[in-house]
């Protein structure tokens, strides 16, 4: 009788855990191994960076199944100490001296480096930042009687004071990529949050005039720019080499000039598996989906864009099924962040977009990016073992 009750149990367990997820994350996973595996053939470094990466996926597992475990309704109710600890880890990254635990890698100090463990705590603060967004639009809503334009404009001003802390840190750790991940983040949950149309028309087209006006003042008075922004000659080259990368071929446009080549010589089929032969700096980071276009081709190229994808609508899933209007919230927030980085960094190895240096997500090597993109994955398992399960099978 107790074998029986057990089992039960056990089974329903089991039952609750959202496998189709976990089998999406092995498969990236799976396709991560691979491509950097094949992309350490280049002889760049003297380190195996596939079998590092097989161990922080391992790390990153027990990470989200420990997640799973622990309430939704908790992680909720501890969003603002998140937020607090993920600001403090900015803030005391920027205000201490260089030193081996705050040290200066590739001109920016944005680690803490602990022996031969580093942490970039803006990965974190990603993910962070989605869950006090998605606290303050909820409980905004949740005590909001009337829909008025100044309740709107209330909560938009909310979601500003809450992104302008981190923003601003991170900012000033020299990392305009998180930065650009962080509004497109905003901008996901913005529109998604119940605020008019009549205030969320007029603040987008703000944020693309002044966009547009910058990359014109780059393009035809960066005179203006150095003067008035403080912005350095030195940075208008990563515009420039973007545009025109072949006249910038043997310094700031090798990178996207050799891209260009090593996906465009992939084919259809591509190289095969170690096959590459284009020499590409940090291939098996920023730059692996090159790897992946070069060695297997517009049909290795195509299966990784579909995994994203199919990752992409399951969460879109889980988000319609959410009875909880935080948990809808976080979701939509984290497509957005998935969303950003995968066409950014796809469009920035093809010429569509600027180089940037963020990874592409669950495939780029990297520790701290894989890790905070794990701990999604463990809140969104938890979302699932504690509340969707039941949702999921009523649907």
């Amino acid at each position: 009788m107790s074998n029986n009750k057990y089992t039960r149990q056990n089974s329903n367990f089991f039952a609750r855990i959202d496998w189709i997820l976990v089998i999406l994350i092995l498969m990236l996973a799976a396709i991560s191994v691979v491509s950097i595996s094949s992309a350490m053939t280049s002889g760049q470094y003297g380190t195996d960076f596939s079998t590092r990466q097989i161990a922080f996926y391992a790390l990153g597992f027990v990470l989200a199944f420990t997640l799973m475990l622990v309430p939704f309704k908790l992680i909720k109710n501890y969003t603002w100490a998140l937020y607090i600890f993920g600001v403090l880890s900015l803030a005391i990254l920027y205000i201490a001296p260089v030193s081996s635990v705050t040290p200066i890698i590739n001109g920016a100090k944005s680690w803490y480096q602990f022996g031969f463990f580093s942490i970039q705590p803006s990965e974190f603060v990603k993910i962070i930042y989605i869950l006090t967004m998605a606290y303050v639009i909820g409980q905004h809503n949740k005590y909001k009687l009337t829909n008025t334009l100044s309740m709107d404009i209330r909560l938009l001003l909310k979601l500003i004071l809450v992104s302008i802390l981190p923003m601003v840190l991170i900012l000033l750790q020299n990392d305009l990529g998180t930065v650009l991940v962080m509004v497109a983040i905003f901008l996901g949950l913005v529109v998604v949050s119940g605020i008019s149309w009549w205030l969320i028309i007029p603040t987008l087209s703000v944020a693309a005039s002044t966009g547009i006006a910058l990359i014109l003042g780059i393009l035809y008075r960066p005179d203006l720019l150095e003067r008035y922004l403080g912005i350095h000659p030195y940075q208008f080259e990563r515009i420039y080499s973007w545009i025109t990368p072949e006249a910038f071929q043997s310094d700031s446009g090798f990178q996207l000039t050799n891209s260009l080549i090593a996906i465009g010589s992939g084919g259809i089929t591509g190289k095969g598996y170690t096959d590459g032969i284009i020499y590409i700096p940090e291939n098996h980071t920023d730059f692996i989906f090159t790897i992946i276009g070069e060695e297997f081709g517009f049909i290795g190229s195509t299966i990784v864009i579909i995994a994203l994808f199919m990752l992409i609508m399951h969460l879109i899933r889980m988000a319609f099924i959410a009875s909880d209007s935080f948990a809808s919230y976080f979701i939509i927030g984290y497509i957005s962040l998935l969303v950003f980085h995968i066409i950014q960094n796809i469009g920035m190895t093809i010429q569509l977009l600027p180089i940037t240096g963020l990874p592409l997500p669950f495939i780029s090597y990297g520790g701290s990016g894989l890790w905070s993109n794990m701990l999604a994955v463990g809140i969104l398992l938890s979302m699932y073992f504690h509340h969707l399960s039941k949702s999921a099978k009523n649907k």
